[in-house]
């Protein structure tokens, strides 16, 4: 079931009080809002969503309903759903199917649930819905003229689709705009990724070794805020570049199986499978924490650790499991694998996600308008559009900056100029 009928009033007047905390922070996707609601970009076109269930996403989603969708949304994730905020949700005139803590089927019954409103467009984040559409739901495709993406992992499987000639509609990529790399990658997942940290341990990381798997945007902000709180971190990378970069920042770069030995807690944020496999589970240190911000539960091998252990401690803090293996060590499981920032917090921050959403809700209007001329493929977002968001967040922090003079325009438009 979703949460569209049967629930308290006061469940959806608590999702009510926390969309409106979440908009506070999130001017530009109000503005955005004000202007779809007199523009009505989106006007009779359905849309199917599978995204995390958070009050930031009620935002977004009340800017497209302003903008005349018809909506049927789905969780991107069990784990981070807030179930006070579907409560809501179901009252604003979306259809909702998303339930905290479901298991695999009926997270993929939700997702068949959103697409029997025979999508005009979707939105995703990790592929799953886009991938069900094009495995199990092919009898709507011909009704979906596009769709945007939210993640790097989504687009990592976007991009293969497209590559062997599977991708039947045109994609957005929208997580490869600057605004989300740099701001939600790095600045979001890095807050809230500790932050998840924090409040499933209250391990204190000041002066403890943390191992981050993955120097991409994620990776970096989780570097740096892990730093910044004084931890010593150490980087495991398979990309040389990246590597060299963190070398050259002053972390510490080693492959995975010498940072096993000597971690305390231990973060993935690659979009790869088994990057703590059972050998580097065999040598970490007893106490030793795990935990993900990757998009799927795949990256911390959680299979290979329960076959080790001899026993298991189901919650001995909320969002954390206790594995004992043989000789009494204990490794400490946060969020089931699951990402530890949506599921043991309450994800990137408002602000943070003020500026993905408002690409993401400039995007699928730009798509609404654009889509019939657009064949099958992955799309960047337009470098308007991301501009149009970085100038409409300094507007709103009050924040001014500089514009070329007329000389300085000719300047860059000439070559005959020089020294």
């Amino acid at each position: 079931m979703g949460h569209t009928t049967g629930h308290l009033t006061g469940t959806a007047e608590a999702g009510e009080r926390r969309i409106d905390w979440a908009a506070r922070f999130m001017p530009v996707l109000r503005a955005i809002g004000e202007r779809f609601a007199a523009e009505r970009p989106l006007a009779g076109l359905r849309v199917a969503a599978c995204l995390h269930v958070t009050a930031e996403t009620a935002v977004l989603m009340g800017a497209l309903r302003a903008g005349g969708a018809e909506i049927a949304l789905a969780a991107s994730n069990p784990l981070s759903t807030q179930d006070d905020v579907a409560a809501a949700l179901a009252g604003y005139g979306l259809t909702v199917h998303a339930r905290a803590g479901v298991d695999r089927d009926t997270y993929y019954r939700h997702i068949h649930r959103a697409l029997d409103i025979g999508p005009d467009l979707v939105l995703d984040d990790g592929c799953d819905l886009v991938n069900t559409l094009h495995t199990e739901r092919t009898e709507l495709l011909d009704g979906v003229s596009g769709g945007c993406e939210e993640t790097t992992t989504g687009i990592i499987r976007l991009r293969r689709m497209a590559a062997e000639g599977a991708l039947r509609f045109p994609m957005v990529a929208v997580n490869d705009t600057r605004t989300k790399r740099m701001f939600d990658n790095r600045y979001g997942t890095g807050q809230s990724t500790l932050d998840g940290i924090m409040r499933a341990t209250n391990a204190l990381l000041a002066g403890r070794t943390v191992v981050v798997a993955g120097f991409g945007f994620c990776g970096r902000g989780v570097a740096e805020r892990a730093r910044g709180l004084g931890a010593r971190v150490i980087v495991t990378e398979i990309d040389p570049v990246k590597a060299l970069d963190a070398s050259l920042q002053g972390y510490e770069v080693r492959p995975m199986a010498q940072a096993a030995e000597r971690g305390d807690v231990f973060v993935t944020v690659t979009g790869n499978r088994d990057v703590i496999r059972a050998e580097h589970l065999a040598v970490m240190k007893d106490g030793a924490i795990l935990a993900n911000a990757g998009h799927f539960d795949v990256e911390i091998d959680v299979r290979a650790l329960g076959e080790m252990a001899v026993e298991l401690n189901p919650g001995v803090r909320p969002n954390t499991d206790e594995y004992v293996l043989p000789d009494g060590r204990r490794l400490l499981l946060l969020a089931e694998g699951r990402l530890v920032n949506l599921t043991a917090a309450e994800g990137h921050p408002a602000a943070v996600m003020d500026m993905s959403f408002s690409a993401q809700a400039l995007a699928v209007a730009w798509l609404a308008r654009e889509r019939a001329a657009l064949p099958p493929a992955v799309y960047d977002v337009p470098s308007d559009i991301d501009a149009e968001v970085a100038r409409l967040k300094l507007a709103a922090t009050g924040v001014d900056i500089d514009t070329l003079t007329a000389a300085q325009e000719d300047y860059l438009r000439s070559w005959h100029l020089g020294s």
